[in-house]
């Protein structure tokens, strides 16, 4: 009986080179393809309808070895069971587990990268990966993702919960973005133990408890003529954009990214587009007459379109620039970001413009959804003449009673004393 199931011998096998179909019995066959490939095929009769089960090629499974797994789908199909049913549930089991094994930090890769396209820069691509590896990839990036639990995330976060609430925060936030793309691509079920609603709310104090409001430090604006007058003298790149920055009440981003194409002199109009704002919208900024002469003053880079170029060939300014600005002139306690409150403080108790002019000259939405429905239009003659103001205020001096005194009465002043240069 052995003869009769048996009837290839390994030497015969590796002669056989005729295309076609050769035996071995039990239902095993060695399959020559017309090309010379040679593989193993087991044929079977399953509800009455003939089928083929291939057992891998001849290069990688030898004649024992095939015939253990014809033995192997031939007692399958004794008990009842299709063998090709059984062997895709196996790989099927094999693809999940090894799915499950993914691991917390591979997952977040993944995440970054299927999201990377649709984020505004690669710095924020860059912020991710810097967040995740210096607070969760230590306690879970090595850890299958589907075994990421709340014992787990509690251990990445409860460190720094009160003690920096707001990068706790940015943490479990990416945490849970991770978890849910994992369990969205079948790297794990369940609840996703990040989540905050109705979840870690009960485990962990509001971060509006622990945190204490930190607000970039500003310039009081009764101070702002005689910062202004400091800041005009010194003249160069970094402090024409500074000033170019605080009279327009821009982000830093949005004012050393500016670019030529964006700007209509003629019309003195800053058009930033939408995919260089915060809010990604594009913004319209009026431009006040100083604000024009800056621009026009400003050299031009011959290997770029940047209104205010770096020292690198074709690079906008370094974002450090204005701070290094502040620091020469022996004010490290400002942020650049700052200017944009002493303009919103000065706006709101210096001046007569409805509060939405200035919270959209900060591009700031405004008001809710139905409100700004209506509100189609982006009150740009309004801020024009609040950017007049604005800068017309910068550019004044402090009489000895503490009264303001703009600039163009200054010059008034000196031309009737005649000691106007």
């Amino acid at each position: 009986m052995a003869r009769a199931i048996h009837k290839l011998s390994a030497t015969k096998v590796t002669r056989l080179t005729t295309p076609g179909r050769h035996g071995d019995g039990g239902g095993l066959w060695l399959q020559v393809a017309a090309g010379g490939s040679r593989s193993w095929l087991f044929r079977f009769m399953r509800d009455g309808k003939a089928r083929e089960m291939g057992l891998g090629s001849v290069s990688t499974v030898t004649l024992a070895e095939a015939r253990e797994r014809a033995r192997e789908a031939r007692k399958a199909l004794s008990e009842g069971i299709d063998p090709i049913a059984a062997r895709e549930a196996r790989r099927g089991a094999a693809k999940a587990e090894a799915a499950r094994a993914m691991t917390f930090r591979a997952a977040a890769s993944a995440y970054i990268d299927a999201h990377r396209p649709g984020w505004k820069s690669a710095k924020h691509a860059d912020q991710w990966g810097a967040t995740l590896e210096t607070y969760a990839y230590p306690t879970i990036g090595a850890l299958p993702v589907a075994t990421v639990d709340v014992a787990l995330v509690l251990k990445c976060l409860e460190p720094i919960w009160s003690a920096k609430p707001e990068t706790a925060g940015r943490v479990r936030g990416r945490i849970e973005a991770v978890l849910d793309w994992a369990a969205a691509r079948g790297h794990r079920t369940g609840d996703n133990p990040a989540r905050w609603k109705g979840h870690l709310e009960a485990l962990l104090p509001a971060r509006s408890k622990v945190a204490r409001v930190r607000h970039h430090a500003a310039l009081p604006y009764a101070e702002m003529p005689a910062f202004m007058a400091d800041l005009r003298k010194r003249g160069d790149l970094g402090a024409l954009c500074l000033e170019f920055t605080i009279l327009t009440a821009s982000r830093t981003g949005e004012a050393i990214g500016a670019r030529l194409p964006e700007f209509d002199i003629d019309a003195a109009l800053w058009t930033v587009p939408a995919e260089r704002m915060k809010g990604g919208r594009e913004h319209r900024v009026p431009l006040s007459a100083r604000a024009v002469e800056i621009i026009r003053s400003v050299p031009r880079d011959a290997t770029g379109d940047f209104v205010f170029p770096g020292a690198k060939e074709g690079k906008a300014l370094s974002n450090m620039t204005m701070l290094a600005t502040l620091r020469r002139m022996g004010r490290d306690d400002l942020t650049v970001h700052g200017f944009r409150s002493t303009f919103r403080d000065w706006a709101a108790e210096q001046t007569a413009f409805p509060a939405e002019v200035a919270e959209m000259a900060l591009a700031h939405a405004v008001g809710d959804k139905v409100e700004a429905a209506y509100r189609r239009g982006d009150l740009f003659e309004k801020r024009r003449r609040l950017a007049e103001a604005w800068a017309t205020y910068c550019s004044s001096a402090r009489r000895a009673d503490g009264a303001i005194v703009p600039l163009r009465q200054q010059k008034d002043r000196k031309l009737r004393r005649g000691n106007v240069a």
